[in-house]
């Protein structure tokens, strides 16, 4: 217990020693807000998301809900066959109980589906905006990022400390005026990410 104890302190006194030697650069984060500049993509997935509710889940709901009428009026008309069978009343009665279950609460399950088609749709956009960061943290040697939904309203970190300008600068994506002109006065005018190397 003592070598447990000694080495939690060592570690907690090497980690205090490293700080003071090696500034900590931290930086904050917000990944909706990059989604949301990327051009079009509101019109892309209300387009999507309302095919999606109109067609698949409409007739995913049409199939489920004749599906149930089906099987309850087969389970009304051998109910008295089935009593004597207590593992097939048993089997119908779960049967019945998750269909009737699935359109009860039909719109608790329908917005799950959204929730996760919007999910799949957004990907290839998370993805992208996940190896622009990294390549930002890189690049300007953070140490760490925060959400930016995490800060204090009382104290805001400097606009040069935002990597959801720099993400989107890197990802060539319109940010507006007001917002790059205070980062580029923020950072002294560094408001271009260093460009790519060209690949020959």
């Amino acid at each position: 217990m003592k070598k447990v104890l000694f080495a939690a302190i060592l570690l907690v006194a090497c980690s205090f020693g490293n700080s003071a030697t090696a500034q900590t650069k931290i930086g904050y984060f917000d990944d909706q807000s990059v989604i949301a500049l990327f051009p079009g993509i509101q019109e892309k997935l209300d387009t999507v998301l309302s095919s999606y509710a109109k067609d698949s889940l409409q007739d995913e709901y049409n199939y489920t809900l004749k599906d149930y009428q089906v099987k309850d009026s087969i389970y009304r008309r051998d109910s008295a066959d089935l009593s004597k069978r207590p593992k097939a009343l048993q089997m119908a009665t779960d049967d019945l109980n998750r269909l009737k279950y699935k359109l009860i609460n039909w719109q608790q399950y329908q917005q799950q589906m959204m929730e996760q088609k919007q999910e799949a749709l957004l990907l290839p956009y998370r993805q992208r905006i996940a190896q622009a960061l990294s390549e930002v943290v890189a690049e300007q040697k953070y140490n760490l990022v925060l959400k930016a939904d995490a800060l204090s309203p009382y104290a805001q970190p400097s606009i040069a400390d935002n990597l959801t300008i720099r993400v989107a600068l890197k990802l060539k994506l319109p940010v507006p005026k007001e917002i790059e002109d205070a980062f580029k006065a923020a950072t002294g005018g560094a408001a271009k990410t260093a460009a790519p190397a060209k690949k020959g």
